[in-house]
């Protein structure tokens, strides 16, 4: 079965190093502000900063629910020490637990989309304080199976690993020293006890990857993908998740009533003007 990713480690962290570098700068500020989970993405992200910026440019922070593993805390400090970067521990159990009061009846669901929010929250208040910009950790692969929740994880000033399918991101994890213990546990949002990523999506991150890798760089068929050994079912699942977390990917729609409208007619590169 094809689908294997061509990964040079060291072109993509010389790329993501200046990206970071430029995407700061050029808006005139310094320093980000990254959540740091515990997990591969966020570890990534952060030691990428270090990098780029300087450690003291960089400002981790841990936003723990009372459920969450205590593994996960102990696997972000690594992080800290490592860089060593900046770090803020918030507890966000006061405000999700004052919010669900009122809404006791609320699934597992609404309470790990309102701490993925509350949480961004907390980063973009600490950017302003900081004067920084919130530095994403979303990977390609959630980004395409819209595995995530929109304006909480997924929200970002700039991404540097968006472009990265998960497993690049384990691959160039290893590569910049994220600790072995953080690259090769499961993947976990830890939003609820129990909860794995590839548990809740119902396959591996390996094997979606060499999918989506033929899908979407290669521009294969739905034929293409069979011939080429996938499952018809497995196919269709991840096609039916791409396409209908498209929303996700883009901008808010914009009813158009003039003649320029913003994101179609009125589209310019980010840094333009500069």
């Amino acid at each position: 079965m094809g689908g294997e990713i061509p990964t040079n480690v060291a072109l993509l962290r010389k790329i993501l190093t200046s990206f970071i570098r430029n995407e700061v700068e050029k808006v005139g500020v310094k320093r980000v502000v990254v959540g740091l989970s515990g997990g591969v993405d966020s570890s990534l992200s952060a030691l990428l900063a270090a990098e780029a910026l300087g450690p003291k440019n960089v400002l981790g922070i841990m936003m723990p629910y009372k459920t969450s593993s205590p593994e996960s805390r102990a696997h972000a400090e690594l992080i800290v020490k490592k860089a060593p970067i900046e770090s803020l521990t918030v507890d966000i159990s006061p405000q999700i637990d004052a919010y669900f009061t009122r809404f006791p009846d609320a699934d597992a669901r609404r309470r790990g989309n309102k701490m993925a929010r509350e949480r961004m929250t907390i980063l973009y208040d600490h950017s302003a304080r900081w004067q920084a910009l919130v530095l994403g950790t979303s990977n390609k692969t959630e980004l395409l199976l819209g595995y995530g929740t929109l304006y909480g994880d997924m929200a970002s000033a700039i991404n540097p690993l968006g472009d990265l399918y998960k497993t690049q991101v384990w691959a160039l994890a290893e590569a910049v020293g994220v600790p072995e213990v953080v690259v090769k546990k499961e993947p976990s949002a830890d939003l609820w006890q129990g909860q794995t990523d590839e548990g809740e999506l119902g396959f591996s991150y390996r094997d979606v990857d060499r999918l989506l890798y033929l899908m979407v760089d290669e521009r294969y068929s739905r034929a293409e993908l069979i011939e080429a050994g996938f499952d018809e079912r497995f196919v269709d699942q991840v096609n039916d998740r791409v396409m209908n977390s498209h929303f996700k990917r883009r901008l808010p729609v914009i009813a158009k009533v003039s003649q320029r409208t913003i994101d179609r007619d009125f589209r310019y590169a980010r840094d333009w003007g500069k």
